[in-house]
């Protein structure tokens, strides 16, 4: 009665209780549970009429109506869970399934056993289920022809470990099964030809990363030595470039000095160095130096302790990755072209002469300067922008500097700019700008210098394809608006 698929989760079910069978369809499920002894009870619920009356004739004519109780809910709406052992969802798309789960807060904490078997995107339940502190204890495999199924069986756990993007796609099947080999092959495989699509679509770097991870579908995570990412970091983006006052480079070493799991992020916090410990990195990377002024103390809450006392290697790569060819600013400059035909696109004009600090491009037609703002918002996924209250309405000329420029506004008004792109701009900047009758738009610090995590992440992947590698989820906006 029972096809590969469904086979799967009757294997799952543990018997110790009721067992729920969400969308049950024609009950097959419910009745061979009853039928083989396996369950003295099942639930069965479906949404609709249609399937639940189906479900009536399946366990009518088996002889088990007795012991299967039909239920329309939409998914656990209207089902007790007392003296429910397990609950099996199959046959639905991840994020059903996950918005069926969702509503049952009490799922959460209780020793219920959760069998699901998505149709699609089973690394989206997977991580879901690790982001609310659920464990996959068991994931299994049926293949159908070219088609593959997934089952897992999910438990409370409440431990603090969570997915990385890799892991997530991959699965926690069995090692030593060959359809586990099968099917990441066919996963890779997958991915092969999207990272092929999005190339010949003109990205580059989501093509790079989703490349990258078919690598490590097929051929598994590798073992890098830390000061070997560290040497090509400083070929691309020179420390011997940052400004004096800067401190980047390899400023926390750990014990083994090499990594397999790589986070990149915009600031080492507290809550970036959490994740990491979640996902078991051995190496953050961030822009802004985790040490910068010097230490005369280091307290258990400083990010300094955690990332020592739990093994985890810091390299930091700021005032350098901001001036290299290809950093911070070449990643602005990019995003800009991508948006605006500039005349000047041969050969951009520094804003700060040999120093790299942001370029100055010219519009072959003005631009209108709202609108231009609007773009902005666009390039650099921001909320909110601000820009003053006294500009010009169409401009020409624009200059930019990644984090905190502000103090380039007079250079760029010297050189006929009449706008800058910059963030973190002091009160007195805004009314020079006003008193001038020149455009300016703050971006915000982090949001113009996160656009280069992607690049960063990017040329590492090209690098080395099999390090799995991560944006860190916690390198958001410090701040909300409100």
């Amino acid at each position: 009665m029972l096809d590969g698929r469904l086979k799967m989760c009757f294997d799952m079910v543990s018997g110790e209780g009721t067992a729920c069978d969400v969308g049950t369809d024609h009950a097959y499920l419910a009745t061979e549970l009853i039928k083989s002894g396996k369950c003295k009870k099942v639930i069965a619920s479906d949404v609709k009429s249609g399937p639940l009356l189906s479900a009536k004739a399946t366990v009518e004519k088996y002889d088990v109506a007795d012991s299967v109780e039909l239920v329309r809910s939409d998914g656990l709406d209207e089902i007790s869970l007392d003296g429910v052992s397990d609950i099996v969802i199959a046959g639905m798309g991840s994020e059903t399934i996950i918005s069926i789960l969702e509503k049952k807060e009490e799922l959460k904490k209780s020793e219920i056993r959760l069998i699901l078997q998505p149709m699609k995107k089973p690394e989206i339940l997977r991580k879901w289920l690790y982001d609310n502190n659920f464990a996959i204890t068991c994931e299994k495999l049926a293949q159908d022809g070219d088609k593959f199924y997934v089952a897992m069986l999910a438990e409370w756990s409440g431990e603090y470990q969570r997915l990385t993007e890799t892991e997530a796609i991959a699965g926690l099947f069995d090692e030593n099964d060959p359809l586990t080999h099968a099917y990441r092959n066919s996963e890779s495989n997958r991915l092969k030809r999207v990272s092929s699509a999005l190339e010949k679509g003109g990205m580059h770097s989501e093509a790079v990363h989703i490349s990258s991870i078919g690598d490590k579908l097929s051929y598994g995570v590798d073992l890098v030595s830390i000061n070997q990412v560290y040497d090509y970091l400083n070929e691309l983006y020179p420390v011997s470039l940052q400004e004096k006052w800067d401190n980047s480079g390899l400023l926390v070493e750990n014990y083994d000095m090499e990594c397999s799991k790589v986070m990149l992020t915009l600031d080492i916090s507290i809550s970036t160095i959490y994740e990491a410990e979640c996902k078991g990195v051995d190496l953050i990377i961030s822009h802004h130096p985790v040490i910068f002024d010097p230490l005369s103390r280091i307290s258990k809450n400083s990010p300094v302790f955690r990332l020592i006392d739990s093994e985890i290697s810091a390299i930091c790569m700021h005032t350098n990755l901001d001036i290299a060819e290809g950093g911070t600013n070449g990643v602005i400059l990019r995003k800009l072209s991508e948006k605006f035909d500039f005349s000047n696109k041969e050969h951009f004009e520094e804003i700060d002469e040999n120093k790299n600090l942001g370029w100055i491009c010219d519009f072959r037609e003005p631009v209108n300067a709202m609108q231009f703002g609007e773009t902005l918002k666009e390039i650099f996924k921001s909320e909110y922008i601000r820009v003053n209250r006294y500009s010009p309405q169409m401009i020409s000329r624009v200059a930019f500097c990644s984090g905190s420029g502000g103090s380039m506004l007079k250079l760029a008004m010297e050189k006929k700019c009449d706008a800058l792109i910059t963030g973190d701009v002091k009160h007195d900047v805004w009314i020079d700008a006003n008193n001038n009758y020149f455009a300016l738009y703050d971006c915000g610090h982090f949001h113009t210098e996160n656009i280069v995590l992607e690049q960063l992440r990017c040329v590492l992947e090209e690098k080395f394809p099999r390090l799995d590698i991560t944006v860190a989820e916690s390198s958001i906006d410090p701040v909300i608006y409100i």
